[in-house]
């Protein structure tokens, strides 16, 4: 996953999978788009004024967590 933050335009892309295919942008609010690829699977999110919507001085370190299914 790769994070590009764009403090000109206020924008916040995240990109899920990197690999090169033909994208779809599909705009689900006013704020946000998402980059539909092959297979209609979301390969990136778009957040237009990233800034009302996230606080970016909080977003990094990015955390996470993997969470385990019981089977």
């Amino acid at each position: 996953m790769r994070i590009q933050i764009d403090d000109k335009t206020d924008l916040l892309y995240l990109r899920l999978d990197d690999r090169k295919q033909d994208i779809i942008n599909r705009r689900v609010s006013d704020d946000i788009v998402l980059d539909i690829g092959n297979d209609e699977k979301v390969v990136g999110i778009e957040i237009l004024d990233a800034s009302k919507h996230i606080d970016m001085e909080q977003l990094f370190p990015v955390r996470y967590e993997v969470l385990k299914m019981a089977v």
